[in-house]
Order: C-alpha cells, then structure tokens, then sequence
C-alpha cells in the first residue's frame, strides 16, 4: 500500500480516499504525515465535517442529448441531468470525466455536483425540432439520474414529464431507489412501449456494497425497487455491473434474486478502469484487499491483453481470454437457467408525438 496519509472524515460515506489529480494536471501533490496525527488535528481545527460535504453547481445546458456512434453500446441517444455523481461508486468509468472540469476523478466526482437546471426546457426543445429522429433514449448512462441529490432538484422528474408528453421512447440505468417517486409517469409510457427501467445490483453482500458503492441503496432496497417496478407493470431488467474479479462473486445469486423480484432481463459488463480510474481502483484495493489486490488486478489485466484497460471496442465492455469466457459463461447458463432475456427490451418509436411540444412552444 501507498505510503500516503488518509484522513478518516475522507473515507466515511465516500467511495475514493483521496483527491487524485487528473491528466491535464501539470503538478501533482499529496499530503503526508508523520505518523503523529499531525493532518486530522489541522482538519479538526478547521472545522472540517466528519464528511466532505456534497457541494451542487447550477448549470446552463446548450444540449440535453447527447449522440454517440459506438458500435458496442446498444443506443444511438443518451441524456445525463448531472455530470458527477454522488453514489460514490469506486469502479465508476466517469469518473476521468470530471477531468474536462479540472476536477478531480475522485473526491471531487462525488463530492462536486453539476446539475443542468434548464435541461427538460433544452429536450423540450430538442425532441420538438423537425430534425429530431426519435429513438431509445438511454438516461443514466454516465451518471445516476436517480442520485440523492435528485429527491430535492427532480431535474429527471422534469425530464419525464417532457418525454411523456412527447411519446418518446426511453430506458433509464440506476442504482437508486428514487425511482420509484416516477411509476406514476413511467407506467403509463410503459404501457405504451415507451419505457423500460433496468436496475444495476452489483452484489448482495450489503458489507461489500458499503465501500463499493458507498451512498447508491442497498442491496435488498435495490430488490425492493425491481418489485416494485414490475408490479406497476414496468418492464425490468438488472444489470449485474461490473464483474470484478476475486471481489463480487455472487453474480448467479444476484441473477437469482433480481429474478424473483420480477426481472425479466439482464446484461453484464466487466471492470472498465480508463484513465485517472486505474490508479484510484488500486488504491482501493490495497485499502480494502491488501490481500488479494495483486490477484485481482492480474485477472483484470489478463482480460484485457495484460494492460489495466483496452478501450478497443470489440473487447472493452467484455474482455477477451479464459476469465472473460468464464464469465460469460455463468452469466449465460445462469440466464438460461433462470429464462431471462439478455437483449434489451423493444421500445415503440412510432408513437413519438412532436407536436404537442411544438404547440406548447407557440404558446410561450
């Protein structure tokens, strides 16, 4: 392990211990001490809280879709009310994201929170322009939509509305509980074939979940927001992501779960760790598994060609070699055993009303 001091108020309720600096950075520095307790004591008389508080910054947004072309991701149209996200999860591919911010990849992704105030006005306008093609639109692609800080700014609450009154088709990624404050416009769409939900439940062990995915809902409520999404009639699927090695092994009894709770669809990726995330990921490690971090990032590297990450697209989500087969491998017998789906769920396209928008627009 890294002979660095970590402060204690920095471990608490966040996923990174440390303030990594980012690529564009030209210095780098780390506070060291001397084994006296020199840095809390500092901390403590600054009136530091025991946790470093979530800080929000309002934002203008120019564009509330975003259009990609990666063969190897499944969607053509995405949208994130928030850049940053405060679930905290250590294995988060943002998190380098946060460096085009001269932030940081680590505290400052969970700590230091962009919210797109103007974002449902921006889709509104957006889906309401005759050059608009509708399509899936995927929401929480990068960032939790359904973060904690979505209970008070219910900017993705906005954005339903406006999706709603559009007819636009649309699945949402998440690991929050949050959620469920939506079935009462999620439903209806998905009556129509408009909207599916899929929940991501990286693990069942709520000790592990703590420091993996420090302020996302725990396991079980996780289960709770699958029942309760089904029973709304919401198709549901569950996302078992990421698959790290030697660290979340209970991917069959997650699939087995997730199942009885009422989902019908599943996908999985394995650990991504781009950029600033690499050296953050073994840092964690060797806080939390000394004993087994040389293990695990071995097996990564051997997914990926015996680098820590390849961004090639034919591989990056999945890997390649005998531990990529092996996972593979239990995730589709699992799904066989269990009648899931692994494709996603078919979302109608012909429904999409624009001119609700626009008339709306005349209006004002």
């Amino acid at each position: 392990m890294e002979n660095v001091h970590i402060p204690i108020q920095a471990i608490k309720g966040r996923g990174i211990s440390r303030q990594q600096p980012h690529r564009f950075q030209r210095d780098a520095r780390e506070a060291f001490d001397d084994g006296w307790g020199a840095l809390d004591e500092q901390a403590l008389a600054r009136g530091e809280s025991p946790t470093p508080a979530t800080e929000v910054t309002w934002e203008d947004c120019k564009s509330a879709i975003t259009k990609n072309d990666s063969p190897d991701v499944g969607f053509d149209l995405g949208l994130n009310p928030y850049r940053g996200c405060e679930h905290g999860c250590v294995y988060c591919y943002a998190r380098p994201t946060h460096s085009y911010l001269n932030l940081s990849p680590g505290l400052d992704f969970e700590t230091k929170l962009i919210a797109k105030r103007n974002i449902a006005a921006v889709l509104q306008r957006e889906l309401a322009s005759p050059r608009h093609v509708p399509g899936l639109l995927a929401i929480g692609t990068v960032t939790d939509a359904y973060q904690p800080v979505e209970r008070e700014l219910r900017l993705m609450r906005d954005v339903l509305q406006v999706l709603a009154q559009a007819r636009h088709p649309l699945a949402i990624v998440t690991k929050g509980s949050g959620v469920e404050r939506d079935i009462d416009l999620l439903a209806p769409m998905a009556a129509q074939g408009l909207a599916a939900v899929y929940v991501t439940v990286t693990t069942l062990d709520a000790k592990l979940a703590r420091i993996l995915e420090p302020r996302a809902a725990a396991p079980h409520r996780r289960l709770r927001t699958i029942r309760a999404l089904a029973e709304a009639g919401i198709p549901v699927g569950v996302s078992v992501a990421p698959q790290i090695p030697f660290i979340n092994e209970d991917m069959e009894q997650v699939l087995e779960a997730a199942r009885e709770a009422g989902a019908r669809r599943a996908f999985y990726t394995v650990l991504r760790l781009p950029w600033e995330l690499s050296p953050m990921f073994r840092h964690w490690l060797d806080l939390h598994y000394p004993d087994r971090a040389a293990r695990v990032m071995a097996r990564v590297q051997e997914m990926r060609g015996g680098k820590d990450y390849d961004a090639n697209f034919a591989q990056r989500m999945k890997g390649a070699g005998i531990w990529a087969d092996l996972i593979r491998q239990r995730f589709d017998k699992a799904c066989a055993r269990l009648g899931y789906h692994t494709e996603r769920e078919p979302l109608d396209t012909s429904r999409f009303q624009p001119q609700a928008l626009r008339a709306q627009q005349e209006l004002f």
